[in-house]
């Protein structure tokens, strides 16, 4: 669907604009996940690089700007815009999300006294991590080259790779089987395979938006 109105995207400056402004969010965003991860995992004080805060405020403008333009284009336009706004804005909400999941994580580890290890679901969270941080990789990639066959392999991770072990993670916490982690440090696992989920999910809504019709944003080709 989004390749397919592509081109009216490039060939009105207003629209034009906003797209490049998702591609800086999704930078940013980039940006904030990879810093997040590292203060919760990796830091023992939850040092970063970067002001996330700030970052995500930035987000929060490009986010109402891409708005702006699109409302602005569709008001002096004519309606057969309509499907190409409706895309962008649907896109640009999911870029927004990530952002604030980023936070989200590097909140955890601004609570979380030392970097956080999983114990014995050490190894089920690490390959979590990794194939999350891979799909919002390769699912900016694909986005910014409008790559339709790369999106549709990527949609096909989150299901069985992503969700369904975050949740096996989180349910393992709750039902009381997870004995080697104290009770913050297990707290704070469940809530980082939620934060990793909710951003896996919002990086397969982005590419699902070059291979589904409006509509179906979101859901399965």
């Amino acid at each position: 669907m989004f390749k397919q109105i592509f081109n009216i995207f490039k060939s009105d400056s207003l629209y034009e604009q906003a797209l490049l402004e998702c591609h800086e969010m999704l930078d940013i965003d980039l940006t904030m996940f990879r810093e997040s991860i590292k203060s919760l995992r990796k830091s023992d004080s939850a040092e970063i690089k970067i002001d996330i805060y700030a970052m995500d405020k930035r987000i929060n403008e490009f986010e109402r700007d891409v708005r702006r333009k699109v409302m602005t284009h569709l008001a002096i336009g004519g309606k057969e815009d309509i499907g190409a706004g409706l895309v962008l804005v649907s896109v640009v909400i999911d870029i927004e999300r990530i952002g604030d999941y980023t936070k989200n994580i590097y909140d955890l580890a601004v609570k979380h006294p030392k970097k956080l290890n999983g114990g014995s679901l050490e190894d089920q969270l690490s390959k979590i991590e990794k194939i999350t941080f891979n799909l919002f990789e390769e699912s900016i990639l694909a986005f910014k080259n409008q790559n339709v066959d790369k999106a549709r392999g990527l949609m096909g991770k989150y299901k069985d790779n992503i969700s369904s072990q975050c949740d096996s993670i989180t349910n393992e916490i709750i039902m009381g089987k997870i004995g080697d982690l104290n009770a913050g440090t297990a707290s704070a696992v469940g809530l980082y395979a939620r934060y990793l989920k909710r951003t896996a999910a919002h990086s397969r809504n982005l590419i699902s938006s070059l291979v589904n019709p409006f509509e179906r944003i979101g859901y399965p080709e």
